[in-house]
């Protein structure tokens, strides 16, 4: 599946200082078309910073996206919006391979126990046992 970016260059400054700057809007993953329609309705409701007051905005489609070129009183400024798709990313979070998935070995086979004999009890005359079945036990508080 594609990764595409969704690439705004806008115009920024006025006068001798204006210049473009870029920047990833956002990353959409799958079909170009999906990047695309995502792209245009963010082209639609941006507002750009410059200029002040317009008095003109013209959206235009172009192959990979849209230019944006808004007229203002003194100026015209222009926006860039253009899918790419992603080929490589630096800072991107490195894919750790799946493990391997460890056999578990087979039980050996166990000698059955020998059955261990009660143990002896020891009663008084009247039939009530000598220690008491709860005494040493560590289970106990």
């Amino acid at each position: 599946m594609a990764t595409w970016g969704l690439v705004v260059e806008t115009t920024v400054g006025t006068g001798e200082r204006k210049h473009i700057e870029a920047a990833v809007a956002a990353l959409v993953e799958g079909a170009r078309e999906d990047a695309l329609a995502e792209l245009e309705r963010r082209a639609r409701a941006f507002v750009p910073t410059h200029p002040m007051t317009p008095k003109r905005r013209r959206l235009f489609r172009q192959a990979d996206g849209f230019l944006l070129v808004v007229d203002g009183a003194w100026q015209t400024f222009s926006t860039r919006f253009t899918v790419a798709e992603l080929i490589d990313d630096s800072a991107a979070p490195v894919k750790e391979p799946d493990p391997e998935p460890v056999p578990v070995p087979e039980p050996e086979p166990q000698p059955e126990a020998a059955p261990r004999p009660d143990p002896v009890v020891r009663h008084d005359e009247d039939g009530i046992p000598v220690k008491p079945a709860w005494l040493g036990r560590a289970d106990l508080p």
